[in-house]
């Protein structure tokens, strides 16, 4: 492979504009209508599930929330692009590309409501675990690249990531390795702009994260993030590469993070709310729906299909996530160990000797479901 070939476009590959009208691109061709019609309606059913999920939030129901509500487009291609057997390495803001892969909702926000690490089977769906801490994902994914081809898999790893994830050593350890030993993985950069408040460029001098793959030895690209028609072209033409024995791609995804970093942020303090507007008028949402409208692949009848299928989402959430969860104080030493240490053992007496005379203090109804108990 040449260097030249390594290299990404000095601009984002874009097959729709913010209008809606097609971009004729020399490489990547436009997905048909079938394929952007289930992109569409995973647009539908994301934007829901970021509103209904940041409610839930304000409501008490989930501790935080890491909207992804501008970046939709991203979140959707990531899981449309892989195989049924291919797996995806997520972020905490990757819960619409968790659930798109097949994840029950309320699964999937588990993390996010402050129970369990992880609501849902791994193995069931091929989505690991949410990973909170940056770019820790990027070695697992790497790692389970590896063994898969080494075991003869037919196995495509897709690790997400946000441009601040970039600035991490793990980051650099995990390209590197991959490109080394030729690993069938994709890394997905969905870069919004910001690192919590810190701006791209006190991020990196380089002319664009995608910039960073020939340094490695593997080739990037740049697509706009917020056509979703491009993401879809760019990712499935690096899985493909991947699959065929091509080794690792980098994407960078160029796309904006519309909402605040979570619930506890205030973007106001380190952006101006002329920059957000700019960006709203290049809603993938809106964007690929005036296509598909000028096109005649939308219908109303669909519109309204879609619309219904992303409330009864919604409303499931709220009913799940509406239930006080029913806790159970050993849990916390339960699942640390196969067996329970000593020491482990002993902590445990301990806390249940205090829930026990708390109980005898108070032994109300409400008290006990408050405290839990040994099951």
């Amino acid at each position: 492979m040449q260097d030249t070939d390594m290299l990404p476009r000095d601009t984002a590959v874009q097959l729709v504009d913010a209008h809606g009208a097609v971009v004729e691109d020399d490489r990547y061709d436009l997905p048909g209508a079938d394929a952007l019609r289930t992109a569409y309606r995973g647009l539908v059913e994301a934007r829901r599930i970021n509103d209904q999920a940041s409610a839930l939030v304000r409501q008490g129901r989930l501790a935080v929330y890491p909207s992804s509500h501008g970046q939709e487009a991203c979140q959707v291609a990531a899981a449309l692009a892989l195989g049924s057997e291919d797996w995806l390495f997520p972020t905490y803001r990757d819960s619409v590309a968790v659930i798109a892969r097949g994840v029950a909702p309320a699964e999937a926000m588990v993390l996010l409501q402050g129970d369990w690490h992880s609501g849902y089977d791994v193995r069931q769906h091929r989505v690991a675990p949410q990973a909170t801490p940056l770019a820790t994902q990027l070695l697992h994914a790497v790692g389970f690249a590896y063994a898969a081809r080494q075991r003869g898999e037919d196995t495509v790893v897709m690790a997400l990531c946000g441009d601040g994830a970039t600035s991490e050593g793990d980051f650099h350890e995990a390209l590197n390795f991959a490109a080394v030993f030729r690993v069938p993985v994709v890394f997905f950069v969905q870069n919004n702009g910001f690192a919590i408040s810190v701006p791209l460029s006190r991020q990196t001098a380089a002319p664009s994260i995608a910039h960073k793959a020939i340094g490695y030895g593997m080739p990037g690209q740049r697509v706009d993030g917020n056509d979703v028609a491009a993401v879809l072209a760019v990712l499935g033409e690096a899985v493909a590469r991947a699959r065929g024995g091509g080794g690792p791609s980098l994407v960078e995804a160029h796309t904006y993070r519309m909402q605040a970093h979570t619930n506890a942020d205030d973007d106001s303090r380190y952006r101006e709310r002329s920059e957000v507007q700019a960006w709203a008028a290049r809603d993938p949402l809106a964007r690929l729906r005036a296509h598909l409208r000028a096109s005649g692949a939308l219908t109303d009848s669909l519109e309204e299909e879609y619309a219904a299928g992303a409330e009864e989402i919604a409303s499931a959430m709220r009913s799940a996530l509406s239930v006080d969860a029913d806790v159970d104080p050993e849990d916390l030493f339960r699942f640390v160990t196969e067996t329970r240490s000593p020491l482990l053992e002993e902590q445990w007496r301990m806390l249940h000797g205090e829930i026990e005379r708390a109980r005898q203090d108070d032994p109300a109804p409400a008290a006990h479901d408050a405290l839990g108990g040994p099951r």
